[in-house]
């Protein structure tokens, strides 16, 4: 049998002149500003318009390009790897918002002409501005393009055992470099705006799901949640790690930080964390300061990621939540046991 893995990310921009058109796709997207398109995309043009150049400088300190692409790539044939010899196995990488986007990817996989599609995001928490976004689009070209092959989806892994896994053995390495220090545990994720929680987006409960999930593996750890990348005028979900890391240094707590709502590293990882908060722990007073890295390639993730593909396809036709196992997953999460009262 030959099925087709579709792995969802962000994506980001391979080139200086690249920074302006992704910024533009990304604030194109009703996920993530909510207004009718008439106001949208020309809000989402003058947006990105004053975001290129302070966009292109971060990108700078990096190389002037995102590397997400190439560890996505990594991921997919790792992961094709993993499933062995069972079936004729084929990794897609998928961009929301910049090469290779949605319809391309569509192209190719009709090309493979497969008999299953499983659509894997690289989120392992869910979120209407990240997994949903990225299958409604695919859902969308592939009917535009008459795909029609049996098409399952992976909604969502907070605490899926190779995930937790992999980020405990990474966790301890760090905990490790602090020394023998006392020691705060700052589990780190890309933040929303508050109003997107309050809607019904069950995001911040499965990021605090995999947080205590590690934490617990691991036993006797300092540690809180926290949100970093808030943009705009909007309240967003905190507390902010900006806070987290003034009040480790206030506390005379050294800092392992782990982001553990990114599996690749980007701009997010390489330039917010590894430089402008290294930064601000150095001014805090924080005694050491510590970031994992994210999950990547580790055989633990990897392996994780390949048993999810497995269960999915054992139950045609409907999404598979982790910890439902063989329940159908319901889409708007709402009675899903992971998150039961969240929304």
């Amino acid at each position: 049998m030959k099925i087709a893995i579709v792995l969802f990310n962000l994506g980001g921009p391979d080139s200086p002149e690249a920074v302006q058109p992704f910024l533009r796709n990304l604030f194109s997207d009703p996920a993530i500003i909510s207004l009718p398109s008439f106001l949208r995309l020309p809000l989402a043009r003058f947006i990105s318009s004053r975001r290129t150049a302070k966009a292109q400088g971060i990108y700078a300190k990096i190389g002037g390009s995102s590397p997400i692409l190439g560890q996505t790539e990594a991921q997919a044939r790792a992961l094709e790897a993993a499933l062995g010899p069972e079936h004729e196995w084929r990794g897609y990488v998928c961009m929301r918002y910049w090469h290779p986007m949605t319809e391309a990817v569509v192209r190719s996989v009709k090309r493979f002409a497969p008999d299953r599609i499983v659509l894997l995001p690289l989120y392992p928490q869910f979120s209407t501005t990240t997994t949903a976004s990225s299958v409604k689009a695919w859902k969308e070209a592939a009917v535009a393009a008459k795909l029609g092959v049996p098409t399952q989806t992976v909604c969502c892994y907070p605490d899926e055992d190779g995930f937790i896994a992999a980020s405990v053995d990474l966790l301890k390495q760090g905990l490790v470099e602090a020394g023998d220090r006392p020691t705060r545990v700052l589990f780190s994720a890309h933040g929303l705006p508050e109003k997107v929680i309050k809607a019904g987006d069950p995001y911040q409960a499965q990021v605090e799901r995999t947080a205590r999930a590690i934490a617990e593996r691991i036993g006797g750890l300092d540690w809180s949640v926290c949100y970093q990348s808030r943009v705009g005028p909007l309240k967003w979900i905190g507390p902010p790690t900006d806070d987290e890391i003034r009040r480790a240094g206030t506390d005379g707590k050294a800092v392992v930080l782990y982001p553990l709502a990114f599996v690749s590293e980007h701009s997010e990882t390489l330039v917010e964390l590894d430089m402008d908060y290294r930064t601000l722990a150095n001014e805090s007073r924080v005694p050491a300061y510590v970031r994992v890295p994210t999950v990547g390639t580790h055989p633990a993730f990897i392996a994780g990621l390949a048993d999810r593909v497995r269960a999915v396809l054992a139950e045609p036709q409907v999404a598979i939540c982790h910890g439902a196992r063989t329940m159908p997953c319901n889409g708007n999460h709402r009675g899903c046991p992971l998150i039961a009262g969240a929304v």
